[in-house]
């Protein structure tokens, strides 16, 4: 995939005239925070300017890939890795993931390639031991390595892993550290899993009704919702925009998808909206949830 690192809207059109599609990220990111997509060079100058107003300073450019989007959870003992679980992602055309499901439905050969993509690029990095979380793109062309991230799966992905396969990731790191180790890793299916995430529309919420009804959908193992009358809802910038998720089990993905979807549905959040949106800084929404990007560049006070 084809990237380029700038600090300019000259480069950035560059790179849009040579690439058409593309997608402008910052260079040290989480959660999808500061991610655009721009479709066409005749974007950027707008595109620009919103990076700008959010602060995002050196950006990376990278071709927008089309297909369909997978993550692939792998953990790695003595330079040997293991591929655990394979979930296919839905941004719903955004950036930010509202709903995840596994094992996403890959056809032997895919599933191949798949493997071996990430392994190579495991190899490249040098990883040797622990847990590796890989975001793909299945496009017309193979599978290409979007970004991948030396730790465990956020969005409830582990949940799911160890739902559908009886695997904590998070335990087997630990586990590195102990005389003991880790154990053979064998996969083996138990069915499918779903997260979907509540997304209402951005204000002060009124009112949230339907969070028992959508406990009771067959399958649904989790129901939370993160906010409540009175608070806001803010618009869906990050991953911590979303305000609430359910999690369902069922024999297979499209089962359980159905199911996460339909009890989510149920959980109806009303919101009016707000007399004013105040204007934040990608900074400022860190500095609001206490995350640290370089905490290597953080000095103590």
């Amino acid at each position: 995939m084809a990237f380029r690192v700038g600090a300019s809207q000259s480069v950035l059109r560059a790179f849009a005239e040579r690439h058409g599609g593309i997608v402008v990220k910052p260079t040290m990111g989480s959660g999808s925070l500061g991610v655009r997509k721009v479709r066409s060079p005749e974007e950027v100058p707008e595109a620009w300017a919103w990076l700008e107003a959010f602060g995002v300073g050196e950006f990376m450019a990278e071709e927008l890939l089309t297909g369909t989007e997978i993550s692939v959870e792998t953990f790695s003992i003595a330079g040997r890795h293991s591929v655990l679980a394979v979930s296919r992602k839905d941004s719903g055309g955004g950036v930010v993931a509202i709903g995840h499901a596994l094992p996403a439905p890959l056809s032997a050969q895919c599933a191949a390639d798949v493997e071996d993509v990430v392994c190579r690029m495991l190899d490249a990095v040098g990883l040797v031991d622990g847990p590796a979380h890989t975001e793909l793109m299945l496009t017309a062309d193979g599978p290409r390595v979007i970004e991948s991230h030396l730790r465990c799966a956020g969005g409830r992905i582990a949940e799911l892993v160890e739902l559908v396969y009886g695997i904590d990731a998070e335990r087997l790191t630990c586990q590195l550290a102990l005389p003991v180790g880790v154990p053979a890793l064998a996969p083996v299916s138990r069915g499918a899993a779903a997260v979907r995430f509540l997304t209402p529309p951005p204000g002060r919420v009124r009112t949230v009704e339907g969070l028992a009804a959508a406990r009771r959908v067959e399958g649904v193992v989790r129901a939370e919702v993160g906010v409540e009358p009175g608070g806001p809802v803010e618009p869906l910038r990050w991953s911590e925009d979303r305000c609430g998720l359910v999690v369902a089990r069922a024999e297979d993905m499209a089962t359980a998808e159905r199911r996460a979807r339909r009890a989510a549905a149920l959980i109806r959040i009303r919101t009016e909206p707000f007399p004013a949106v105040p204007t934040a800084t990608m900074h400022d929404l860190l500095r609001a949830a206490a995350e640290v990007l370089d905490p290597f560049g953080v000095t103590a006070s």
